[in-house]
This record gives C-alpha cells, structure tokens and sequence, in this order.
C-alpha cells in the first residue's frame, strides 16, 4: 500500500472524479496498484476526512477467495444445525435438558466476544491482526466438530460400560458442539474486519456480496450432504458410519477453505499499518471516557490537511452496510498506543444503555429476529423426526421407529438446504424490492412472512408442505444477515451529513458498538432460546411448540418494527 506524507514531494498523478466538473487538487490525490490487478486511485476524500489511506483495489478472483471461508463456514455450522439435536437424543440426552447445549456456547459469546474482538484490534503479529484469530478459532471448529460428530463412536470404542459409555457420550458430544459453536461465531467477526481492513470501499460491498452468496451456498451443500443416505453406500461402510462419512466431507471442506481464505489477500502488520498512517505527530483516536456524553463517540486530535469542500462529494453511496459502517473504522485508523482504551465488557455495556434510542429499538427488533429464527433452525430435522414423521430418537437403533426419525432428519435437511438456497437468490431479490418499498418495508416483510410460514408448517405438519415453506427460512435469514446493518450504515450517514451541515469539530462517532451491539443480541437470542424452549418442549410435551414459538416471536418482531423502527426513506 502507498501512503502519503507531509513532506512528500508528488508529481501530478492521473485521477477519476464521481462527478465531472469538480476539481480536486493532485496533491491530495495517490495513485496506487495491486499485484496481479487492475490499477486504482485512491479516494483522497476518505483519506482527508478520517486521517486514512484506502487499500488498493480488489480483483473478482481474490475477493472470491477471501469469502470461500464463508462456504466452508457455513458448510460446517448446517451439519451441526441438521444433526445436533438428533446426535444427543440419540446417545441418551434426557428431554428436560433437550436445549441446554444451545445455552453454553452463546453466554460465553455475550460475555467475551466484544473484549475478543476489542483484542484483534491490537494484535502485533507479523502475519497480521485477523488471521491468527482466524486460524486460531479455525483450529476450534475442527477439534468441535470432530468430538461432536465421532464422539459416540470413540467412546462406544473406549468404555463398556453401557451407562457409563451413555454418560461420557453425552459429555464428549455437547463438548464438541460448544467447542464449535463457540469458534463459528467468534470467527465472523474476525473474517469481517479482515476484508475491511485489506479492501477499498468500492471493493467492501463487492467483498460481502460474495460473503453472503457463498454462505448460501455452503449451507445449501451442507446441508445437502446431510441429506444423503450415507450408512448403506461404499464410503459409509469404509469409514464405519453415516456420521463419520459426514465429518470427513466438513473437516475435508473445512480445511481447504480456510486455507484459501487465509492466503487470498495479504494483511499488513498493525505496526506497519501505525507507522506508516501516523507519519506526522500522531493524533490519538481512542474511546472517550466517562466524561464523555457522546455514544461510542471517538475523540481526536484536529489533524491536517484542510479539506476542500468538493471532497466529500466522491464517496460513493453504497447498498452494504457492513461495507457503509466500517469505511469509518478502518484498520489505518488505530489509536496511539499510549493514548488508546481498549474496550471492555463494561465499557460496551455503558455505551449500549446510553446509545440513541432508534439503535436500541434495532436491537430489540434484531433480538427478536433471531430468537424466532433460532427457535425453528436449531429444532428444525428433529421436529421433521418426530412430527412429521413420527419417529422415536429414543428407541433402540435397530429399530423401525429410529430408522422412521433418522429418515424425517434426512428430509429435513433437504428442508434446510431449500432455505439455503432461497437466501442466496432473496438477496438479489431485495436489491429489486428497496427502491419500491425501502428498508423498513423489506425488514417488516421478511419477519410477517417467516411468522406466516411457520405457523401454516405447524398447524399442516406434512412433508408436501413443510418443504414447500422452507423457502421462507431462506427470506428471514437473507434480512437478518443485511437490512439490520444496512440500518445502521443508513443512521450513520445521516448522522454525519448532520455533522457537516452544522460545521461542527466533534469527530464522527465510530460504529464499532453498533455492530457489536447487534452481534450480542444473537448471543442473547441464543440464550433465551437455550434457557426457555426445552422447558416448553417437556411440558407440552411434543416438538411442534417449536415452530408456533418462531412464528409468535417473528409476528411480535413485525409489529416492533411497524411501531418503533425509524424509517430511513
């Protein structure tokens, strides 16, 4: 990456303007390439406005490469989704504890995942402040997945004992699955800031559209796998079971994607990126404390050059939000060490209970997104066993009626892969639907027909219809994962063409909080979800409280959104 100092001299370089007729002066202006890529110019308007240099531009290939650990990601996360539930019930998991492996992994998450991520931040390794995390939590998954998916059978191996051999089945499983869960959703976080910190702003909506189309697809593969009758076929009988054909795919496809994720695009070192964004007296950008009455606001010191007027014109408006939020809390922006304050637990909750209040009524909203949605996905190939089907998890497994829930579990992941698929194409569809009905519409719309969807798969519970509204999993999932953050990118531009029309000095909040903010209201969801819906299982004693669950939170969320959520039109 070039980077522009004071006392460097520069000889007028060849530019392109958003709009033509503004003049800009070339002594604002670096010109910069990438190997193996077409050339680029970086957008001094950015630079002069938050003190940083956009990273080159991206090409297709790499930005692709950069998002296959998405594919693999969520490859994995649809095999523990189809096959969790119906794993513990079948080494003994009793009912009454039917959603307790739900609850450890995301109170961990709620409690660490802001200091983690607060930590990413300043890492020094040479290879770069993501991708040891990256790897790191990598590792994770892998040692998650293989107890979760081989554990029965290393302890069937290992202990004779049959209830003993039950007891240490269940242990070792639910091990595993929190191990996992725990790494996949630490991981995202990580990933994100890493295509943030090594792509231009042009190139973040562009980065993300491939994160969100190779998510879809990794479930869809996933879940396809899991759909497969694996335990009669050659390579079943070669490794030993169906699962242990299963976790050869996951670690197979796991292995190779994060690889390739972790080579796709080089990452500088922070302090490089420090040294080389700060050449002139440094100014501190740090987290205000608690005499500051701003929320999550940064405060820095003035830096120059002046700005022209014309500049701000040239960023361009952009559909992303992750990409709209992040362009102002980019790797090249970190805090003097000496100045900085790192974020704790305590200091996010402070900011979150002093935030604006149209973000805390999103994250309401994405709060009760995400526990309809996780109520139905999490239950989903066990209620296909049990209800639809009318299997037993619990009888012997040679047994017909095991034989009759392990095939509702298949059908269900055929469900399940239905609704991967439909989140990839609804993406394109909401790019379709945003001129006509705006965000709000498109947030409203995806939670009242997800309500409407479950509710219709529980009162008809037949496999003709059950796999037919699966499509509409895929409509909840594609909003929750985009219209929450396009929210905030939207509140923060707002935000700060405030700014510019009152001339004020105070410096553009970071948005950090706010992401984090909503990343914790999955954890929280998670929660809920793991604490209440076992409960609600045994004492109604059958799975079908699951889906009319998700469509009672889902329908209460459109509601919300109706009455509080602000309206960006």
């Amino acid at each position: 990456m070039t980077l522009l100092s004071e006392d460097q001299s520069m000889r007028p370089q060849p530019c392109r303007l958003s709009e033509p007729g503004k003049h800009i002066s070339t002594s604002l202006l670096q010109y910069s390439t990438d190997t193996g890529a077409k050339e680029d110019y970086i957008d001094s308007g950015e630079r002069a406005v938050f003190g940083a240099v956009e990273p080159p531009r991206r090409s297709q290939g790499r930005l692709i490469l950069h998002g296959m650990v998405m594919f693999g990601r969520e490859f994995c996360y649809a095999v523990e989704a189809a096959f969790v539930t119906p794993v513990l019930l079948s080494v003994g998991l009793p009912r009454s504890l039917y959603s307790l492996v739900w609850l450890i992994s995301p109170i961990l998450g709620f409690l660490l995942q802001p200091i983690i991520g607060s930590a990413s931040d300043y890492c020094h390794s040479p290879w770069g402040r993501r991708r040891p995390y990256i790897l790191s939590l990598g590792i994770l998954m892998l040692l998650g997945l293989t107890l979760f998916l081989n554990g029965d059978a290393v302890i069937s191996a290992l202990v004779r004992d049959r209830s003993l051999r039950s007891i240490w089945a269940i242990v070792v499983v639910m091990l595993g699955v929190v191990l996992f869960d725990f790494a996949a959703d630490f991981i995202d976080g990580p990933i994100k800031a890493y295509l943030f910190d090594v792509c231009s702003h042009r190139d973040k909506e562009r980065g993300l559209h491939y994160h969100a189309l190779l998510t879809g697809l990794g479930g869809a593969f996933g879940y396809l796998v899991g759909a497969m009758d694996w335990g009669h076929s050659t390579i079943g009988k070669l490794l030993g079971s169906e699962y242990q054909v299963i976790y050869f795919f996951s670690a197979l496809t796991w292995g190779i994607f994060l690889a390739v994720h972790l080579f796709s695009i080089p990452e500088q070192p922070l302090d490089k990126v420090s040294s080389a964004s700060n050449p002139s007296p440094p100014s501190a950008l740090r987290l205000l404390g608690s005499h500051s009455n701003g929320y999550g606001a940064l405060a820095k010191e003035p830096i120059s050059p002046v700005i022209p007027a014309s500049i701000s014109d040239l960023r361009p408006r952009s559909f992303s939000a992750l990409g709209e939020a992040n362009s102002v809390t980019s790797s090249a922006k970190q805090p003097n060490k000496e100045a900085q304050k790192r974020m704790t637990f305590s200091s996010l909750m402070r900011t979150i209970i002093s935030m604006p209040n149209h973000y805390r009524c999103l994250c309401v909203s994405h709060l009760l997104g995400w526990t309809a949605f996780l109520c139905n996905m999490l239950f989903f190939t066990d209620f296909m066993g049990q209800i639809v089907y009318k299997g037993n998890p619990y009888a012997e497994h040679n047994s017909t009626a095991y034989s009759t829930y392990e095939r509702g579990v298949e059908i269900g992941c055929w469900g399940l892969c239905i609704n991967a698929v439909s989140s990839a194409l609804y993406s394109y569809v909401q790019r379709i639907l945003l001129p006509y009905i705006g965000l709000k519409g498109l947030y409203f719309m995806g939670y009242f027909v997800f309500g409407m969807g479950t509710s219709l798969i529980g009162l008809f519970p037949n496999i003709i219809a059950t796999l037919t509204l699966c499509s509409v999993f895929g409509v909840m999932s594609s909003t929750l994962y985009t219209i929450p953050f396009n929210l905030i990118a939207e509140y923060q531009r707002e935000e700060e063409e405030q700014l510019k029309l009152q001339e004020s000095n105070e410096s553009q909040r970071g948005t950090g909080v706010d992401c984090a903010a909503l990343t914790c209201m999955v954890q929280l969801a998670q929660i809920i979800v793991g604490a209440g819906l076992g409960a609600m299982v045994n004492m109604a004693g059958s799975v079908i409280v699951v889906v009319l669950s998700a469509s009672t939170v889902s329908l209460l969320g459109c509601i919300f959104i109706a009455l509080f959520i602000k309206s960006m039109e």
